[in-house]
């Protein structure tokens, strides 16, 4: 996942930041032996910091579905994918300070169009379509706000053990599939079916009787030594008999 983030952003910013000029885009540490290496203009997108959004966690399994004839099954419950913060460090080398303002200009104009990469760009697995959804699922971005009270951009260039160097703080927020699935049981193809007879023990004491042959219970005699008592109606409208012997 976090290689498709970076392939994704690499094409946003060359298509819509940079537009065609001869400038890189790298994915190094902006260290002091990097940055002494650099002899043409260059974007760095560090990633510095990757942690779950726990505000975006889902829990509850949803359902797939697939159309069977004229109508919809469940075939499979998925948990749906996490979601995680990669963080990135984003700065722009060049000779000139101005001409690193102006590509931070540039992509900071990029980035606050819009609170989510556009589906176009996305790469990999981050275009894939997963049942029960038809699109992929959104990748939100933020950039330039406030860092949380446990980190500083200035702790992360002192552990780059670099100078402070004007830098924009970009946030890509991009779900990760667990994998996780439950199978669901098999499709009922007739109506239920219910008998009335010995339960438990009894039950099966007769199952054996009747299937090793020996002698059964006495039988419920023919309709002329017996009288059939009618009354009532179960559930499926059918009229419900009693057959109690006319003799002592």
């Amino acid at each position: 996942m976090i290689n498709d983030v970076d392939e994704s952003l690499r094409v946003l910013i060359r298509r819509d930041a940079l537009n065609g000029s001869n400038v890189e885009i790298a994915f190094d540490a902006p260290s002091k032996d990097w940055a002494a290496r650099q002899n043409t203009p260059t974007v760095n997108l560090y990633l510095y910091d990757v942690r779950e959004d726990l505000e975006r966690r889902r829990v509850q399994y949803e359902d797939v579905k697939e159309t069977v004839g004229e109508r919809e099954i469940i075939v499979d419950r998925r948990l749906p994918p996490r979601k995680f913060k990669l963080s990135y460090l984003v700065t722009a080398w060049t000779q000139r300070p101005e001409d690193e303002h102006r590509l931070l200009s540039a992509i900071l104009s990029c980035f606050i169009r819009s609170d989510a990469l556009p589906s176009d760009i996305l790469q990999g697995t981050l275009a894939e379509v997963r049942p029960p959804r038809t699109q992929p699922e959104p990748v939100r971005v933020t950039v330039a706000l406030p860092p949380p009270q446990d980190r500083s951009i200035s702790d992360v260039w002192t552990a780059l053990g670099g100078e402070l160097k004007a830098s924009l703080d970009l946030v890509v927020t991009a779900p990760f599939d667990t994998r996780r699935t439950i199978e669901v049981g098999p499709i009922v193809t007739e109506e239920p079916r219910i008998g009335i007879g010995p339960l438990g023990a009894e039950s099966e004491t007769f199952s054996k009787k009747r299937r090793s042959g020996a002698p059964q219970p006495e039988q419920v005699p023919e309709e002329d030594d017996a009288e059939i008592v009618r009354f009532g109606k179960d559930h499926s409208g059918r009229s419900l008999r009693v057959r109690r012997l006319s003799r002592p």
